[in-house]
Formats: C-alpha cells, sequence, structure tokens
C-alpha cells in the first residue's frame, strides 16, 4: 500500500467527529466490501492509481465522499473537489480550466470529483461531457439518486458506476467503536464505556449513515458528565442523542418507488406482515395515503379480480373513509384494506383478459363492427341491414370477422394466499 502524500488531518476539536475520524487509509476504510476488498476492480484502480471517469452512487453516509478523499491521498493526479450544491457551472468551468492549463504547464491530470452531482440538472451536466471525452479531466461524481434516471446517458456511458450499499448494522457498530478509541481525532483521551443496548441503539437507529450514528455518539459523550473520570453511555443517553428516528424517504425518488413495488409485491406473494410493514413505512415518512390507496384500487383488479369481487369495492369504500377522516386516523382503515387484498386469492384473469384485447386493438386490423350488433335507429340503417336478424341471447361470436373465434378471458387461475 502507498504512504500517504498528505499528512493526516490535526486534531481539529471544532470539527464534527465523523468528519475527523474520516480513514486516512484504504486498510482504516470500513465497508463496501463488494467493490473495494483486495482484489476488487475499485480496489485494484486506486493502488494502482489508474483512475477512470466513475460515478459513486449510494445513500447518505455509506463512504462517497470519504473514498474520494482517500483517492486524493493516493494519487499521482491534482485533485479538485466541488460541491453541486454550494457551486455552479461558472466555478465548474474555472476548474476545468485549471485542469487543462496544469495539464499542458506540468502534465499532471486532474481528477475532478462533484459531490451530489445530481443537484446539476441535465443541460449543466453536458459541461463535463466534452471535457470528459477528450481526456481534460478524469471525473468522479458522487449521488445519492438513481444515475439512470438523474445523470446525463453520455456521461454514464463514459464513467463506470460503482453502487454503495446501506451500511449494515455491524458495521456502524465497529465505526463507532473505533471512533471512540481513535487517538488521532476520537476520544481516545478520554474514559469511555458505551453499554451493548446504547450501541446497538446508535447504530439500529442511524439506518446505515454511519455520518448519522458519529453524530449522535458524539452528541451523547459531549452532553454526559464525567463520573470518577469516566463517562458511560447507557440507552438513556443514547435514545436522547436521536430523540426521534428520521425516515428518509423521498416521494419523487428511488426510494418511494421501491417501497411502492415491495408493498405490491409483498401482497401479491399473500405476506400480510411485509405488507403491512411497507405500508407503515410510507405513511410514516409522509406519503400521499390516497396515493397508496390509487395502487391498491388498481391492484384489487389487476391481482385478484373476480375472484374476489369484495376487494375492489372495500378498497375502493377506504379511499372514501380515508378523504372523510384524513391521517394519521385512517392509518388502521388502509391497513384493514391491506391485510384484506394480502389474504384474498390472486388471480391475473381480468387484467390478462383486457391486455390481450388491447393488443389485439392496437396492433391489429380493425374490422367493421358485424351489422347485426349495430346501432339501428332509423329506418334507412335497419334497410341497410343494420341491426338484422339480431338475438338477444345468441351464442354466435359479436367480434369482428378477423376475430372470430379469438378468446380473450377464461376462468381464474387461482394464486392461494
Amino acid at each position: 500500500m502507498k504512504n500517504l502524500k498528505n499528512p493526516p488531518i490535526k486534531n481539529d476539536r471544532e470539527r464534527p467527529l465523523a468528519d475527523r475520524v474520516r480513514p486516512q487509509t484504504l486498510e482504516e476504510f470500513i465497508g463496501q466490501e463488494h467493490i473495494l476488498a483486495p482484489g476488487k476492480l475499485l480496489h485494484r484502480l486506486i493502488v494502482s492509481d489508474r483512475i477512470p471517469s466513475m460515478i459513486f452512487w449510494g445513500p447518505p453516509g455509506s463512504g462517497k465522499t470519504t473514498l474520494a478523499r482517500l483517492i486524493s491521498n493516493f494519487t499521482k493526479h491534482h485533485f479538485s473537489n466541488f460541491s453541486a450544491v454550494s457551486a455552479g457551472v461558472k466555478e465548474a468551468r474555472a476548474l476545468i480550466d485549471e485542469a487543462k492549463e496544469r495539464e499542458g504547464e506540468s502534465g499532471k491530470k486532474t481528477i475532478l470529483f462533484v459531490d451530489e452531482v445530481h443537484r446539476f440538472n441535465k443541460s449543466q451536466q453536458d459541461l463535463f461531457l466534452p471535457h470528459i471525452e477528450n481526456g481534460d479531466i478524469i471525473f468522479i461524481g458522487a449521488t445519492t439518486e438513481n444515475p439512470s434516471f438523474e445523470i446525463n446517458s453520455p456521461i454514464l456511458s463514459r464513467a463506470r458506476v460503482f453502487h454503495f450499499r446501506e451500511l449494515e448494522q455491524k458495521i456502524i457498530e465497529k465505526i463507532l467503536l473505533l471512533a471512540i478509541k481513535d487517538p488521532r481525532s476520537g476520544f481516545a483521551d478520554f474514559q469511555i464505556v458505551i453499554e451493548k443496548p446504547a450501541l446497538r441503539h446508535l447504530s439500529e437507529i442511524s439506518e446505515g449513515d454511519a455520518r448519522d450514528a458519529l453524530n449522535a455518539l458524539e452528541l451523547a459523550i459531549l452532553s454526559t458528565e464525567a463520573k470518577n473520570g469516566k463517562i458511560t453511555i447507557d440507552l438513556k443517553v443514547a435514545e436522547e442523542a436521536i430523540q426521534q428516528k428520521f425516515i428518509r424517504y423521498d416521494k419523487d425518488r428511488d426510494g418511494h418507488f421501491d417501497l411502492i413495488s415491495a408493498l405490491h409485491k409483498s401482497l401479491r406473494s399473500s405476506d400480510v406482515d411485509a405488507s403491512l410493514h411497507y405500508l407503515s413505512r410510507m405513511l410514516e415518512a409522509g406519503e400521499d395515503p390516497l396515493y397508496i390507496i390509487r395502487r391498491l384500487i388498481r391492484f384489487s383488479a389487476e391481482d385478484i379480480g373476480l375472484t374476489d369481487p369484495n376487494a375492489l369495492v372495500l378498497a375502493v369504500a377506504t379511499k372514501e373513509a380515508t378523504h372523510f377522516i384524513g391521517m394519521p386516523e385512517s392509518g388502521v382503515i388502509i391497513a384493514e384494506l391491506v391485510i384484506y387484498l394480502s389474504k384474498a386469492k390472486k388471480s391475473r384473469s381480468v387484467n390478462d383478459a383486457y391486455e390481450m384485447a388491447r393488443s389485439d386493438v392496437l396492433n391489429r386490423r380493425l374490422d367493421p363492427v358485424p351489422l347485426n350488433i349495430r346501432n339501428a335507429p332509423t329506418k334507412m340503417m335497419r334497410d341497410f341491414g343494420f341491426g338484422k336478424n339480431y338475438q338477444m341471447y345468441s351464442k354466435e361470436s359479436r367480434l369482428p370477422s378477423n376475430l372470430k373465434g379469438k378468446s380473450y378471458y377464461s376462468d381464474p387461475k387461482l394464486y392461494d394466499s
């Protein structure tokens, strides 16, 4: 492993703990083994100093910015740090011009790290494209949002995407314990005891965000009086440090679509407990209950249909009740619907029948409606054969001539709950 070019960050107690205890070497970096374990592609690229343009995609507190800083320590290239939150196109252009000038004078390439790159809209992102294409910069963008939707396709085609996963609870626990013992920037100078229930609470409630967990730990330590020279963090102190859990949820982003997909698929699997879990996550995060109910109304016809017509009736009634009562009282009403839909027998026969009929309408020639079932309000129309020989209860097919014998609907194939 290559030695650091830059000296370790000085112990500055004014900076947040989460910033002070960032790892300084790859060996100190914890988590993301699926991309950073020795022998993995990203690890090999960093150690060999062969950095391509990349996108770091993952949830907050998963190590994207920390890894970018590690790359700045390892690489022989100049490293420019840029935040799309606090700066704009003008500042980005200035950094690119500096990169071109630097390479022209010294032959030294520049890695341009753009944090929160999704804050630039796609027209603004176009700024980087020609400079990635001709090698003026090595581009590294960090984003919490799905690059498929938030990053320009031409940039994606020229950059390798690395997906950072939410940190597991045991990883968060390890990070917290190391911060307590860190002699460089942590709390090794203090005699700190953190009880297991407190450690578990801080690591669990942070939901994979190391920054949140470290901020809560620091608050717990700084707000606790030492007794006999010892600071003890128990469960009560830990709960006070994170008084209310923050549920990350963006109604226009991946979390929204992931959860409604999870609810829908749990209902299909007749998994009552999972269905209630995902419903609760959405409602407690502030999702519009009527949006959820609209999806459940569709589910009632699409995945249950005529095997239990009451499902649709109950879904519509739930919409009316929720509109009338409002939240949070309607949570239990929606839960009743979710339990009913989960336990109901499943069949997609109605959905499949409609989709087949729709496909023929969109993709096949539309023959005329047979004369005997056309509307015939006038004598002239009847003289032309409109409605002639119509029999109300005839078993004769009423389909247009080119679809005679076609069958769309069949009795439900049940998927038992």
